[in-house]
């Protein structure tokens, strides 16, 4: 078992039988009294996020995270399908565990999914990715009275500001973290 100070952001815990992930994480030493650790925790099961105060005696079980690698094959409506690269058997995942990465994920896609206690609660995609421009407007030669950015759409249907030069069919690198335009890589 550990205590407040064993955990921290981006770890993960069981805590009352059920698996969480520490998203926020604020350690608070008071004039008088002990200490605690206010947290956002989010449930690996049902994403659901809640606010919880541990005091020093508190007691819970870090969670240790296994990584493995697959290959992201198809989504069917309700579940995505993955490939492991080593053993190539296909499992699919709901929705709900990994909804913040999936406007990321492309067809023959490699990424890890995250197990803790056999159980997969997120994965984790490349930090940068190069995509194709699918559609975007022609930029105005001259026009300087926007930004120098105009939208564009990415294949798998993320849409994205870009510089004025960039024309549909070209491959930019994204960063995935941020949504936001690196370069232009042809």
């Amino acid at each position: 078992m550990s205590n407040i100070s064993d955990i921290g952001k981006d770890k993960t815990i069981k805590y009352d039988n059920k698996i969480f992930k520490i998203v926020d994480y604020q350690h608070v030493k008071p004039g008088k009294g002990g200490a605690f650790a206010r947290t956002k925790l989010k449930n690996v099961e049902t994403g659901r996020v809640i606010e919880n105060t541990f005091r020093d005696n508190d007691k819970f079980e870090i969670i240790k995270i296994h990584r493995r690698k697959f290959q992201f094959l198809y989504h069917d409506g309700s579940n995505y399908w993955f490939m492991d690269n080593e053993t190539f058997d296909q499992i699919s995942v709901e929705e709900k565990v990994i909804s913040n990465k999936i406007i990321w994920l492309i067809e023959n896609m490699n990424c890890d999914l995250l197990y803790a206690d056999e159980k997969i609660i997120d994965i984790e995609i490349p930090l940068f990715l190069e995509l194709k421009i699918e559609k975007s407007e022609p930029g105005i030669k001259g026009d300087t009275s926007t930004p120098g950015t105009k939208p564009a759409i990415l294949e798998g249907g993320v849409k994205i500001d870009v510089p004025l030069f960039i024309n549909s069919g070209d491959i930019i690198k994204v960063d995935t973290r941020t949504g936001k335009y690196i370069e232009r890589i042809k």
